[in-house]
């Protein structure tokens, strides 16, 4: 069974682009989260990160593989609290 790649990143960020693009390339399946627009997907990448806010985030098998691309990054924002 293949193994599960996640994508964390953000439309706005040319690295995660970038890293879209080379799995694309590479023939890599893979479920992508926008985490400007998905707040659930943003907290569940800072507790695999550690505390981590820069995207991309490649995620292989449930463990962080990658952290930004080719040594770059884009930071985003902390969680919005939960509005209750």
């Amino acid at each position: 069974m293949a193994e599960t790649v996640e994508l964390y990143g953000t439309q706005s960020c040319m690295y995660t682009a970038d890293l879209r693009e080379q799995l694309l390339w590479d023939g890599r399946e893979f479920t992508e989260y926008d985490v400007e627009t998905d707040m659930a997907a943003l907290r569940k990448m800072i507790e695999l990160t550690g505390g981590q806010r820069t995207v991309p985030v490649l995620v292989e098998g449930g463990r962080v593989a990658q952290i930004g691309w080719q040594g770059r990054g884009c930071v985003v924002a902390p969680p919005r609290p939960v509005e209750l």
